[in-house]
């Protein structure tokens, strides 16, 4: 009898009291969804995992008092009324047969209120206030907190908690020296410094008693000046069992921390191995971590013995039905999370609700919904532009029932995803890709690639609604050439280097430092590119980013730092706003893009005036200062290629001759067709979906987008209120 695929995701784990009939966990995130009024649209979302398959789901952080609270209005549970809120979250999961846990989270130094507090008064480098330090009643105080609120959850019908010990939160700043300066029982020594996890999960175990899952999230890796040595994590693992945690989850890197944990550019399960080394020191089942995306990925961690479980975070906002989708062998059909942030962490700490570029639904299961087209109402739909949003809207329009065409112009799905997959560290894009191609075919749309369809082909497929996904041009400057010659520089698109129609010299100015220009700064200064199905190699993160992988160093940084890059080119970055390059880029991705231009080489200049023109020496500019003053004037960038990353144009070009025919049928523009600015999938992908989920129902011209969430509006006001 053949093996089943993915044996060790999917054997089951006995703690005892209860059997996991899987061994993943999905990790906890914060969404927004449990700082709502209502927490029914949390139930839901949860509960769609747990048909899924998932063996055990783990909330976002909820918080044990009000210091504790990671923001104004954020969640807590300390009272009884608010425990019994969370009924409407654990009913549909156990309605379900799911297992969920609530994680305990305090947010010490990291809250972003006033109240905030920490062992030590010292502020944390990203947040905006100076904590107060705890006294030795407040600690006391603190720990009763926590017992109370695993109490109240077991209460709620969470089947377990998860406490919060890792990522620079409470916990965690109890554990390190450098956040914890205090000279009494809380401080010191070790032993001290470990008092607080091991309080609160003894007190905890006895509060809640034998048949109750508690899972400890320890930061194995600080990643940060002075944070834990190895045999401190050993010993705070030993003592975390004997305190009688359940499990204990993988915590990688505080949030402070320099170094990418789960951004593209991290290899799959590139930090499995801090688990694996945790092997044999405890004898409670240990979970693997970050960036472990796909089944196979996650079988690999449990065949290599890295640990007993795997936790999966983001791919579960990617595809609720992973689990399910593997076992029944239906692998390919996943959604896979790329790892972008975009819609989820970047939302999160803009206090959106968080959902997911790939997955427009998630986090939206109450409101979003993806219904069959009622009797009598089904449309002929043709979508113009195979990119992100005419891929979205095809697929859901054929999944309600439509009859549906989609027109693409070249030889290949994709759109602008086939030049960002060939971007250094955004090798996923590929995955997604892979995933419409199946969903296409599953959802039998008809698609007609090398078509660029005319008014006419139009006219004569005679549909009900035409969905212009046609995308973006690439907009031109323009460069006068000063001075002919051999030297004079070759001008490109970023079209013309990133699908190979060109190649760049060794002296490279790009004009332009949004998210395309960061790109293609990112593909040139690469010696060589990665292909379909092969990400970052871990070698390679590990030098880049100073991280010790034998882990001899205290935080696990390398002794002597990331090691030096020698780039293949030299490349500059030019752009005319004034400020730091790339600051339209993800809040928690920008910083590592402009952190690995840096490790490059990679000069900026801001507040260029204008691109005088080309001559045989390089690209002539006129740089201005933000109040208007001149900086330089016919300032030389040495260069032999120049490649203009200035914009985009919606490309509209079919809209008027279509309307023209009068036809009665529903136009509608969608993605970079509707509004070019910076190419934005997340946006593309949530109105084709959106428009999708009702395009019987609307009107022509019609755009339907996300709608701001409650916590960005709460905090809003609070800012406000702040300044």
């Amino acid at each position: 009898m053949a093996a089943k695929k993915f044996s060790n995701m999917l054997a089951s784990l006995d703690l005892g009291h209860i059997v996991l009939k899987n061994r993943v966990l999905m990790g906890s995130m914060h969404t927004g969804l449990e700082d709502q009024k209502s927490l029914s649209a949390m139930g839901e979302y949860f509960a769609e995992r747990a048909r899924g398959g998932v063996g055990i789901m783990v909330t976002g952080g909820i918080a044990p008092n009000v210091q504790g609270a990671v923001a104004p209005f954020a969640a807590k549970m300390s009272t009884r009324k608010e425990m019994e809120r969370h009924k409407d979250v654990t009913g549909p999961v156990r309605d379900a047969g799911g297992v969920i846990a609530m994680q305990i989270l305090h947010s010490g130094r990291y809250a972003y209120h006033p109240l905030a507090v920490a062992p030590t008064k010292k502020k944390a480098p990203i947040a905006w206030f100076t904590p107060s330090e705890l006294s030795n009643r407040a600690i006391e105080s603190t720990i009763d907190d926590f017992v109370k609120t695993a109490v109240l959850a077991r209460e709620a019908g969470y089947h377990g908690v998860e406490i919060m010990g890792s990522e620079g939160y409470l916990i965690n700043e109890f554990l390190a020296k450098e956040t914890n300066k205090r000279t009494d029982q809380w401080g010191g020594s070790y032993d001290n410094r470990t008092r607080l996890a091991t309080e609160i999960v003894s007190r905890t175990r006895q509060a809640v008693g034998n048949d109750f899952i508690i899972i400890f999230r320890l930061s194995m890796l600080d990643l940060v000046p002075g944070g834990s040595e190895w045999s401190e994590i050993v010993e705070l693992a030993q003592k975390i069992e004997t305190a009688g945690a359940s499990i204990i989850n993988t915590g990688i890197g505080w949030h402070e921390a320099r170094v990418p944990t789960i951004a593209t550019c991290v290899p799959r399960a590139g930090f499995a191995w801090v688990t694996k080394k945790l092997k044999g020191e405890v004898s409670i089942p240990l979970c693997a971590t970050n960036r472990i995306n796909t089944p196979q990925v996650a079988d690999e961690v449990l065949a290599d013995g890295c640990a007993d479980l795997v936790s999966m975070a983001r791919p579960f906002l990617a595809d609720p039905h992973f689990v399910n989708k593997a076992a029944e062998g239906r692998d390919h059909e996943i959604n896979t999370c790329i790892g972008c942030n975009q819609a989820c962490l970047d939302h999160t700490f803009a206090y959106k609700r968080a959902s997911c570029l790939v997955n427009p639904l998630a986090c939206y299961e109450s409101e979003l919904k993806i219904t069959p087209v009622a009797a009598g109402r089904k449309m002929k739909v043709a979508v113009v532009g195979g990119g992100p949003a005419g891929l979205a809207c095809a697929t859901t329009c054929a999944e309600r029932g439509h009859d549906v065409t989609l027109f693409e112009a070249s030889d290949e799905i994709g759109g602008q995803f086939n030049m960002a997959k060939k971007i250094p560290g955004k090798e996923e894009f590929y995955e997604t890709i892979r995933y419409f191609t199946h969903r296409l075919a599953s959802t039998g749309v008809s698609v007609r690639l090398n078509t660029e369809v005319s008014s006419t082909e139009l006219m004569e497929a005679m549909p009900n609604a035409v969905v212009m996904a046609t995308g973006v041009l690439p907009r031109e400057i323009d460069l006068p050439v000063l001075q002919d010659g051999p030297s004079v520089p070759k001008v490109y698109s970023y079209i013309d280097i990133l699908r190979g129609k060109a190649t760049a010299g060794k002296r490279v100015a790009i004009i332009g430092a949004g998210g395309i220009g960061f790109d293609v700064a990112e593909y040139l200064t690469h010696s060589t590119h990665t292909e379909e199905g092969k990400g970052p190699d871990l070698n390679a993160f590990l030098d880049e980013w100073g991280i010790d992988g034998e882990y001899k160093q205290r935080g696990g940084l390398a002794k002597d730092g990331p090691k030096d890059i020698t780039p293949p080119r030299q490349v500059v970055l030019l752009q005319r706003k004034h400020g730091k390059a790339g600051a339209t880029l993800g809040k928690t991705t920008g910083w590592i893009h402009r952190a690995q231009l840096k490790k490059r080489n990679v000069k900026t200049y801001s507040g260029v005036e204008k691109y005088l023109g080309i001559d045989n020496e390089g690209l002539r500019v006129t740089l201005k200062s933000a109040d208007g003053k001149l900086v330089e004037d016919n300032m030389l960038i040495p260069c032999d290629t120049v490649v203009v990353c200035a914009g985009q144009l919606p490309l509209r070009e079919l809209e008027e001759p279509v309307k023209e025919l009068g036809l009665p049928m529903k136009f509608f523009r969608i993605g970079g067709a509707e509004k070019a600015g910076e190419l934005d999938a997340k946006v593309a992908i949530d109105q084709g979906v959106r428009l999708a989920a009702q395009i019987e129902d609307a009107q022509s011209g019609q755009v339907f987008n996300t709608p701001p969430s409650e916590g960005e509006k709460y905090m809003k006001m609070f800012t406000k209120f702040l300044r």
